[in-house]
């Protein structure tokens, strides 16, 4: 009988924990975790891409306040080139670039789609002296009229680390490197460096992911936050660095958590 009731006792136990978990892990914290405070037009929007074939691609990790001539003279002036569409003599001129080693600082890069549509505007940097490795982001335009009664932007930034071939497809492409957080914290401060940013402030993203992958099979980790800058009107530079508008505590205390995970990541 004592059996028994031991039994019973270390099975309800158990159960119980099992209960607890899958509530903290799958209900609390997620929706602890998922904020648009600073912009609540976000919130039912999905967070992911998607290639030609249908197959999720890359994450949205930025997004940008204004309007569309705010977006390219943000961008210009913090010296990210936009990338020609995708023709012939732009895909000949791109093979010549990572072939011959020579400089495409306008190269043009694959489509990507959101809610079915292919991006509105792609910006990116060179890395080295070939089209072969580069920052590059795609935006969308989301919201005509957001919380602060402007436009809204949200985009994919990732680091091509070089041309090969995709693990999905089998046609030539960029495979982009893991780390997305870099680029966006890279496009995020060059845009601040410039001046052209009034505050900045998260909203959520896809959420904390350790084993993405792209659209090409490439693998990436991420906090699953998006970094949004509202920008300056007309480029008028800002001189003081941008107001930064706090997330929720939770959301802070998972930062520092994953900022700590990030550095395991990168070795």
């Amino acid at each position: 009988m004592l059996q028994a009731v031991s039994s019973w006792y270390v099975l309800t136990s158990l159960a119980a924990v099992v209960a607890a978990y899958g509530l903290l892990a799958y209900v609390i914290l997620p929706a602890a975790w998922t904020h648009h405070e600073h912009q609540p037009g976000l919130a039912v929007r999905s967070m992911v891409t998607r290639t030609k074939q249908g197959i999720p691609g890359d994450p949205m990790n930025v997004g940008l306040v204004g309007s569309r001539e705010d977006v390219i003279q943000a961008m210009h002036a913090a010296n990210w080139y936009p990338a020609d569409p995708i023709t012939l003599r732009s895909s000949i001129e791109i093979i010549g670039s990572v072939i011959l080693d020579r400089p495409y600082k306008d190269a043009p890069v694959s489509n990507l789609y959101y809610n079915g549509r292919r991006e509105d505007l792609a910006f990116e940097k060179p890395v080295g002296s070939s089209a072969d490795q580069r920052d590059h982001v795609r935006f969308w335009l989301v919201l005509d009229q957001g919380a602060e009664g402007r436009p809204v932007w949200l985009g994919a930034a990732t680091f091509d680390r070089g041309v090969g071939i995709s693990r999905y497809t089998a046609q030539v492409t960029h495979h982009i490197g893991p780390d997305i957080d870099a680029v966006r914290s890279l496009l995020t401060k060059e845009l601040e460096a410039a001046g052209m940013v009034q505050a900045i402030y998260q909203v959520s993203g896809i959420g904390p992911t350790l084993n993405g992958r792209n659209g090409e099979g490439d693998p990436y980790y991420t906090d699953g936050e998006i970094w949004v800058s509202r920008l300056v009107p007309a480029a008028a530079k800002n001189p003081r660095p941008p107001k930064v508008l706090a997330s929720p505590l939770l959301v802070r205390l998972k930062d520092a958590v994953w900022r700590e995970v990030n550095k395991i990541l990168r070795g």
